[in-house]
């Protein structure tokens, strides 16, 4: 009588990790800081390699200046965008609302929000998509502040 080797279970395909579009963190330009695509850049890999440190050594920053960068003031997208890369379970952040991303309309128009494109779980490119509520909420502001001014 033959006998067949017990059946492997399959192995099931990795889950996908969607990752949110973020406003990049508000900084001063600098040429060798935390610019808005290395930002975008940081995430993809951290995506990639699940590891702070590998993803830091690839776009040449370091560590505590990446946790420096998820702790300011305005980086509540960026933050949510992290744990979604590690795979943590977040709870989502309403990018069109000031009170949750701590940034006003005009810097959340101006800066759009960044898209990390992902391809099999390797860091692709990233995408720059316009905010459009941030702008209608940015132009129905100037609306209001020039309202009571007297034309004639």
């Amino acid at each position: 009588m033959k006998t067949y080797p017990p059946k492997q279970p399959r192995a099931l395909p990795p889950r996908r990790r969607r990752i949110p579009a973020f406003h990049p963190v508000p900084l001063s330009p600098r040429s060798d800081g935390w610019t808005h695509e290395r930002q975008a850049q940081f995430i993809g890999v951290l995506a990639e390699t699940r590891s702070v440190l590998a993803a830091c050594r690839r776009i040449s920053m370091g560590r505590e200046s990446a946790y420096r960068l998820r702790k300011r003031p305005g980086a509540a997208g960026f933050a949510a965008a992290w744990d979604a890369a590690l795979g943590k379970p977040n709870e989502p952040v309403d990018l069109s609302s000031a009170k949750s991303t701590g940034l006003d309309a005009g810097t959340r128009f101006q800066s759009g929000r960044l898209q990390v494109v992902m391809d099999a779980g390797n860091f692709v490119g990233i995408r720059r998509k316009p905010d459009h509520s941030a702008h209608l909420q940015h132009l129905a502001r100037l609306d209001r502040a020039c309202a009571h001014i007297d034309w004639r």
